[in-house]
């Protein structure tokens, strides 16, 4: 019991909360000072002596429109210590003869997810999605959500939708087509993971998509990523959007492999930003590793330009002719408050 002010009581009194009804009662006048409420906590305690892989939980992960029903289907689970009379039983029988449609969507699905988590793709949720949801339910719902503003402000302020749910819908347009059998799975996969980042405005390189697949090389994904394309094209009748790549997209993520100070980064966003205004004939991913290796020369940490062709993935020759392109801007896109006229002058000719 807690105390909580009652207003029949006009004061703080002991109250109890009837689990069953979710009712909080005053102990003392009996007035239901709040109904319907939410139990938010587990409905099962672990004890030591229990077994690791006994999972007490009785729910199933959330509903997924991409699956024929929903993600929603019903499995039959194994008995504790009974594997053996399960598979015999008439229930494992006609579930093991029962074909799942969405059996290679599942497969695939996680593989992706798989991939996103080592990419540290942070999952996120429209907070526009979890209101519709709430409001097609029962009226304690709406009453908890009217009452949980707080929190539905920021749910909407953590973003955009996952890249990983992006790539499943892809896939499974492609999928829907019939005419990926016999492909590269991984490839196409991660074909769709690539797209979908630049699609969200989240781009990775190539490299570094092709770090998680599963064994799938550049030129896999590369003709896979060609198949997604025209695939798509095909069933929308136009040009697919990939979204435009900027160098500014890779900085922050790229510094953070180097361990670049926060005034470092702030100055190699800045000479990013300032050298899109330039002809620079460059793909981004070189412009800013070229971009980090001059802001690191002009720093007291200065790094070799081998550990930034590692933490890029850009080759030591390409970010040096990428240097060279550069060099003679260097005046007009380094930061003045990062580096004197004097320090720019300094800096070693290509």
């Amino acid at each position: 019991m807690s105390d909580v002010f009652c207003t029949d009581c006009k004061r703080q009194t002991e109250v109890v909360f009837d689990h069953s009804a979710g009712d909080t009662v005053c102990s003392e006048c009996g007035l239901v000072l709040e109904s319907h409420s939410i139990d938010e906590t587990s409905e099962w305690r672990t004890f030591a002596n229990e077994s690791g892989d006994n999972d007490p939980v009785r729910v199933g992960g959330p509903t997924n429109p991409l699956l024929t029903d929903g993600g929603l289907s019903t499995v039959i689970a194994r008995p504790n210590g009974a594997s053996g009379e399960f598979l015999s039983s008439s229930l494992g029988r006609w579930q093991n003869r029962g074909s799942n449609p969405d059996r290679g969507l599942i497969v695939a699905f996680k593989s992706i997810a798989t991939m996103s988590d080592r990419l540290g793709l942070v999952a996120t949720i429209k907070v526009l999605h979890i209101i519709n949801l709430f409001l097609v339910v029962e009226v304690p719902w709406r009453a908890f959500l009217q009452k949980s503003s707080t929190t539905a402000f920021a749910m909407a302020a953590m973003g955009p939708p996952l890249n990983k749910d992006r790539a499943n819908e892809i896939y499974k347009r492609v999928e829907d087509q019939k005419s990926s059998r016999g492909r590269n799975q991984d490839a196409l996969l991660a074909a769709c993971l690539y797209i979908a980042c630049r699609q969200e405005d989240k781009p990775r390189t190539v490299k570094e998509i092709c770090s998680v697949a599963n064994g799938a090389s550049k030129k896999d994904i590369g003709r896979a990523k060609e198949y997604v394309v025209k695939q798509l094209g095909l069933e929308k009748g136009q040009s697919v959007e990939m979204g435009t790549i900027h160098a500014g997209d890779f900085m922050r993520r790229f510094c953070s492999n180097l361990g670049m100070n926060n005034q470092a980064v702030k100055a190699a966003q800045e000479a990013v930003q300032k050298s899109e205004e330039f002809d620079i004939r460059r793909s981004p991913i070189s412009i800013a590793a070229a971009v980090i290796y001059i802001i690191t020369q002009l720093s007291d940490d200065k790094k070799p330009l081998k550990d930034i062709s590692v933490a890029t993935g850009v080759a030591e020759g390409t970010i040096r002719n990428s240097y060279k392109d550069l060099h003679p801007y260097v005046f007009k896109i380094i930061p003045n408050w990062y580096a004197k006229e004097e320090d720019l002058k300094n800096l070693s000719s290509p």
